[in-house]
């Protein structure tokens, strides 16, 4: 029997009757369902990742048959370095390969039988959809925050208020420092306005320290850098100034943590998000230090513990601090300027993370503290970073573990402010226990000191109340080819936004790095010297396009606007979004940032994009290493391996093995380079690889793609079984030969009610009769706990009810339509190929995705009975029916005459029958 063939013919009809094409729908509710769209890479799909895929249209097409208008869309994130790299390597243009890309997924996907509606396909690199993203960020060069209205507002109104009153009583998101009243706004030239303006708008431009790749040719965030080297392709990174593009999300960091507590996420997901926001409550505090020539100049920390104002022996300044050249004597200069240029350049993960020992480099000067007068050392050093804070703090040693371990290294005194605190061994951290030498703190709690210090420091012009975070402003630019142009033209250094839209990608010949952190389409310069002035030649990053995604898919076609307002009131916000966890803090922030944003100036018409998150878990693929000898061109059965550590492990092409056995000719003409090497055979003549369980990648050859699956088992058995492997958030392996088990259930139940394995010329005959009560109480049991199973998306224990359903059909012989019919609904959105077929067969005129979701009548699962589950040697196998008074000898002797028990004993002995009353019945078989 071949599955495959109902595979083609119901896909083919699905797409030509638009079966999961949706629209607008007033009378229905509606059920919005978003997988995180896929980067189109040449590779294609591999088994691990519709495993996401398959859940969200399970949940699709069960929400279809509840009466939904569900939207359950896929599109492409294909702008990114990966297609970039690719066309260095090959001379092929980004644009075709990613259409070529896009083609094999599309395919792949549909092979699958996922009912995406697919005339609602978006992709990134199309300029009518990037036109959209380049609108948003001309959007967000627009607006400045407003704190006091919390919302973001356009930059005229802005204008107005400098016109009217200056920026002295305005509260807004901005790193703007200096004062001005409306008349000293009024002189000034129009480039110095709009470099004021720069430090209020949402999207800015400014020199910065960034994550320069030279390999890569182009700027990394934090996240794409790991051990001093990029996430994609291992390169060395450096840090380096330059200007950058920057969206000011720092702006709406309250708002997204406190909106985080509505949301339906997991508590995980919602902590790494806090974490990366880093909210600080502290108070800015003003230390007064003199120059080396008597010049007084104000230093501010910004500190969490204010309390411990008394314990301070020590400032220190970031590298990058703009006070560190004035601030440093002539006679500490030279180590000074070296140590800060050594410091600039390492990475700012590294700093955080700190080494065994602390460095640092003393100034030659002295700050005078607020309140006792002493005069306090400052030093320079790494682990202080410019972007948290002001770039200063006070060193409290022996309150804060790194500041303890600078102190030590260096030297300096160590001064317990906490009543009873031994601090010789390590800092005391915690926020307990009551002050002491610490002025007119002396005595308080160190909840009440931080209180009174907030206060005082603010009534005492020495400080005020603060809150800092740890998230830092996006860096936007991009020193690549391949991602969306900036609609910005630059005239005597001033940005302007370009007004026709899209601005798109002109064609280039080269793609390597200019060597000189610009874009490669600072090279087209007929592209670049536009009549408006000169094009920005960075790119946008790849998250941009990723960041409202999901609302062009309310309306992908709309030439006029980002999206109808309808439309988007009508579908958002997305009801159920799955995908990878890796994408915990950079995308969902930005998609949250994005969304805030767009609902403040009235294009979206919620805050949250994302109502309930899921993060499904990885597929690990199985691998098989073969061993070769490292002082030899010998490889060695792996069942004859006493030492590894002898060997160099090599992996191997599964097609090239027979479980752990390997085709040593084979692998010789697939790995030339070992043709001429010597195999040690084991004493049966076999040569074995050892298994290893790993991430699926092409470099691993581990790589199983879902098609030659379909092709064997049809897509049915494929989705089952990547359901059925475990719960949907857990990782789990995949064992090649477990879609066995779920290809035979399905042979099983064609089978059953068809009455033959042959496809082509068979129907099946439904019966008439009307069912009996145990046939109802099976069904109806069956509906209540796929129903629940679904809603709570334990996809996995529904496959285990459909055979265990099966199982009782064919015990009772039962082939009734009033039966048969809605199992077949609640199997559909699990095997829609096999089970549309079967409908279909069935004489049923109304198209099964049509078909109303079967619901439960409670009067059917009442205890005349007890459904006990049967498990064999600790496997669940069957469940079964007995009535309530039945004792536990007349309970085993039905267990062990029931004919379903011989399929899972093999003919060995049954040891022992344990039953727990009313729970579980277990089957030991030796």
């Amino acid at each position: 029997m071949s599955f495959a063939s109902i595979d083609r013919k119901w896909q083919a009809r699905w797409e030509a009757l638009g079966a999961y094409e949706v629209s607008e729908d007033s009378s229905k509710p509606k059920y919005y369902v978003l997988d995180m769209f896929p980067y189109p890479s040449g590779a294609g799909l591999h088994v691990g990742h519709p495993l996401g895929y398959i859940a969200t249209d399970i949940v699709a097409r069960y929400k279809r048959h509840q009466g939904f208008a569900v939207l359950h869309p896929m599109g492409f994130d294909s702008f990114g370095l990966p297609a970039e790299q690719y066309a260095l390597r090959t001379g092929i243009h980004p644009a075709i390969t990613t259409e070529k890309n896009i083609q094999r997924y599309t395919e792949q996907l549909k092979r699958i039988g996922l009912g995406y509606p697919w005339s609602r396909a978006v992709r990134t690199s199309d300029p009518q959809y990037y036109k959209w993203t380049q609108w948003i960020f001309l959007q967000l060069f627009s607006h400045w925050y407003d704190k006091k209205a919390q919302r973001a507002r356009p930059i005229p109104e802005l204008i107005a208020i400098f016109e009217r009153e200056g920026n002295l009583t305005i509260e807004a998101a901005t790193d703007y420092e200096g004062r001005f009243t409306a008349e000293e706004w009024l002189r000034l030239s129009e480039p110095e306005k709009q470099k004021i303006l720069m430090h209020y708008r949402l999207a800015y431009t400014q020199e910065a320290m960034v994550n320069w790749c030279p390999a890569l040719g182009t700027v990394l965030a934090n996240e794409e850098v790991k051990d001093g080297l990029s996430e994609r392709g291992g390169h060395p990174v450096y840090r380096i100034s330059l200007r950058q593009w920057f969206l000011r999300i720092t702006a709406y960091a309250d708002r997204l943590l406190e909106h985080l507590e509505e949301l339906d996420w997991s508590p995980a997901i919602k902590e790494q998000q806090r974490h990366w926001i880093g909210r600080s409550e502290g108070a800015y505090i003003d230390f007064i230090a003199e120059t080396a020539g008597g010049e007084k100049i104000p230093v501010r920390v910004f500190s969490t513990r204010p309390d411990t104002l008394w314990g301070v022996t020590f400032l220190v300044l970031a590298p990058e601090h703009p006070l560190i050249e004035k601030l440093t004597h002539p006679d500490f200069q030279q180590e000074v300027e070296k140590y800060c240029t050594w410091a600039k350049n390492r990475l700012e993960r590294d700093r955080l993370v700190g080494g065994a020992t602390p460095t640092g480099a003393f100034l030659g000067t002295y700050a005078i503290h607020p309140y006792s007068g002493e005069k306090i050392p400052i030093y320079t050093s790494d682990y202080v970073l410019m972007g948290y804070g002001t770039g200063a703090i006070m060193g409290v040693p022996a309150h804060d573990s790194r500041d303890w371990a600078f102190a030590k290294y260096f030297g300096l005194p160590i001064r317990s402010i906490i009543e009873g605190v031994d601090v010789e061994k390590g800092a005391y951290e915690a926020k307990e226990g009551r002050l002491i030498d610490s002025g007119f703190l002396t005595g308080l709690s160190v909840e009440e000191a931080i209180q009174v210090i907030r206060q005082r420091l603010a009534e005492d012009g020495k400080g005020a109340p603060a809150v800092q975070y740890r998230l830092r402003d996006a860096v936007f630019s991009r020193q690549r080819y391949w991602g969306e142009p900036f609609p910005i033209v630059w005239r005597e250094g001033i940005p302007y936004p370009v007004e026709t839209l899209p601005v798109e990608l002109p064609p280039v010949e080269k793609y390597e790095p200019t060597g000189e952190a610009r874009s490669p389409l600072a090279r087209v310069k007929e592209w670049v010297h536009s009549p408006e002035g000169e094009r920005e030649t960075d790119t946008m990053p790849g998250w941009a396009g990723s960041s409202w995604y999901f609302l062009r898919y309310c309306d992908p076609h709309n030439s006029e606007k980002l999206a109808d307002p309808e439309r988007l009131r009508y579908w958002m916000p997305v009801d159920l979004y799955v995908g990878g966890a890796e994408h915990a803090v950079g995308h969902l922030l930005y998609a949250r940032f994005w969304t805030h944003f767009l609902h403040d100036i009235g294009i979206s018409p919620v805050k949250e994009p994302f109502k309930k998150l899921v993060n499904q878990g990885m597929i690990l693929g199985r691998s098989i290493v073969i061993y070769r000898r490292k002082d030899a061109p010998v490889f060695t059965s792996a069942d004859l391996i006493q030492d590894k550590s002898a060997y160099i492990p090599v992996r191997v092409e599964l097609s090239l093995t027979d479980d752990t056995r390997v085709d040593v000719e084979g692998f010789k003409r697939w790995m030339p380079e070992y043709k001429d090497d010597v195999f040690e055979l084991n004493a049966a003549g076999e040569f074995h690889g050892e298994p290893l369980v790993e991430k699926m990648s092409k470099s691993f050859h581990n790589v199983i793609t879902p098609d030659e699956l379909c092709e064997k088992y049809g897509a049915d058995a494929f989705r089952l079984y990547e359901m059925f492997l475990g719960p949907l958030t857990q990782t789990k392996p995949w064992d090649p030969r477990g879609i066995q088990g779920t290809y035979q259930f399905l042979r099983r139940l064609w089978r059953f009610l068809t009455g033959d394995d042959a496809v082509e010329g068979t129907s099946i005959t439904l019966t008439e009769e009307q069912p009996t009560k145990e046939e109802l109480r099976i069904l109806h049991l069956t509906i209540k706990r796929v129903t629940e199973d679904i809603e709570r998306l334990s996809l996995n224990t529904c496959v285990s009810h459909f055979m265990i359903f099966l199982n009782e059909m064919q015990r009772l012989n039962c082939r009734k339509r009033s039966i048969w019919l809605p199992a077949l609904v609640l199997m559909e959105p699990f095997a829609p190929h096999v089970t549309h077929e079967l409908w279909e067969r069935a004489g049923e005129t109304t198209p099964l995705w049509e078909a109303p979701w079967p619901t439960w009548n409670e009067e059917y699962l009442a205890q005349e009975a007890i459904e006990y589950p049967v498990t064999v040697n600790g496997k669940l196998r069957f469940h079964l029916q007995v009535p309530v008074d039945w004792t536990v000898q007349e309970i085993e002797a039905r267990v062990r005459g029931d004919e379903r028990l011989s399929r899972y004993t093999d003919g060995k002995e049954v040891r022992k029958v344990i039953i727990v009353p009313g729970k579980i019945i277990n089957v030991v078989v030796s």
